[in-house]
């Protein structure tokens, strides 16, 4: 098996949710620079963001971007819909919401074939 690093989205979203704090989400996208709110919203969902957006997270958080990488294997089920999510968001051809929904649609069908339904 074929190890590699993907983004932990969950300890990522609780380190930006905890130093955005009480702060709305407007207020803390303008004092990052360069994400919006809705961005923001998304990340602190577990959303995965373009490498920009995660490079320019990590400086405001004061942290290493490595901090918040995890071992996954090729063959990790989990890691397959985050990898199409960031590639998706790399991209900046398609729009958020589009991005959003093939993105969903990828985890129903990951779910669904986890669950033996396809």
């Amino acid at each position: 098996m074929n190890k590699s690093s993907t983004l932990n989205s969950e300890k990522f979203a609780a380190a930006v949710r905890t130093r955005r704090g009480e702060n709305g989400l407007r207020t803390a996208a303008k004092e990052i620079g360069g994400v919006s709110a809705p961005t923001l919203s998304r990340i602190e969902q577990g959303g995965v963001p373009d490498l920009d957006t995660f490079l320019r997270l990590c400086h405001w958080l004061q942290e290493d971007p490595s901090d918040f990488m995890a071992e996954s294997t090729s063959q990790d089920p989990v890691a397959t819909p985050r990898l199409i999510e960031a590639h998706l968001r790399a991209d900046r051809v398609l729009e958020p919401k589009v991005i959003d929904a093939i993105s969903r649609m990828v985890e129903l069908a990951y779910t669904a074939a986890k669950e033996g339904k396809i």
